[in-house]
């Protein structure tokens, strides 16, 4: 197992880590007073499929073993596989689909987005995370102090290594214009506008900073203005019914 896997797993727990984790609930907003279908695709140390699986029945879709070994314990359905799972689910099975940081990763966003869709309800909502480019520029100038990087990123290609392979940074133009009549955007929300900036980890562990910076990147994550320059996206898409 490497270790950039197990640094990572490491990092989650962390409170930069848990952060990302509590705006995302917060902004998906989903009640519990009707038990829903989930899937969450590209789970990898299951950590959502966890929360929502204590109210919820969550199937989370996970092929990495480094990653699904050390998942999150919960009382959903896990799959090791990847996207020939998704051909064999019916049409509109699902009312919630998520997909999380996935797709810089793969050649393939075309027709995972597409099944992703397709086994998604009418009316019902697909959850995107994705790395946003200038929220990335922000992070290699300022908290790596990498001008060099950041350049590059700005450069034609957008793509960057990283512990899962190469990662490119692809536009949300690019879901509204593939969903361009089988899903609306309904909401686009940043995530870490301002808490991956600081190299101030010290401070990170008192409560008093925790609940003060999830209270301002909450309220930031619907400002036009901290969106475009968020290190990640969250895109909301309704299914047309």
């Amino acid at each position: 197992m490497s270790n950039s896997i197990k640094d990572y797993r490491k990092m989650v727990e962390e409170p930069w880590g848990r952060m990302f984790y509590d705006l995302i609930y917060r902004q998906l907003n989903i009640e519990d007073d009707k038990r829903k279908k989930i899937l969450d695709f590209g789970a990898g140390f299951c950590i959502t499929s966890s929360h929502y699986a204590k109210r919820h029945d969550v199937t989370a879709v996970e092929p990495n073993e480094e990653m699904y070994s050390m998942r999150f314990p919960g009382d959903y359905n896990l799959i090791t596989e990847g996207i020939d799972y998704l051909k064999n689910i019916d049409d509109n099975s699902f009312d919630f689909v998520f997909c999380h940081n996935v797709l810089e990763y793969t050649d393939d966003k075309e027709n995972i987005l597409k099944e992703l869709l397709r086994v998604l309800k009418p009316g019902g909502t697909l959850s995107i995370i994705k790395h946003n480019l200038y929220g990335r520029v922000m992070g290699s100038a300022v908290l790596s102090d990498n001008p060099s990087a950041a350049l590059d990123l700005l450069s034609d290609d957008n793509t960057e290594n990283s512990m899962f392979g190469s990662r490119s940074v692809y536009d949300n133009k690019y879901l509204i214009d593939l969903f361009e009549g089988g899903a609306v955007l309904k909401k686009t929300y940043g995530i870490r506008a301002f808490f991956g900036l600081s190299s101030n980890n010290e401070i990170k562990y008192t409560d008093e900073w925790y609940q003060k910076m999830l209270k301002l990147e909450n309220k930031a994550s619907e400002i036009d203005e901290f969106v475009k320059i968020a290190f990640f996206n969250h895109l909301i898409f309704n299914k047309s019914i």
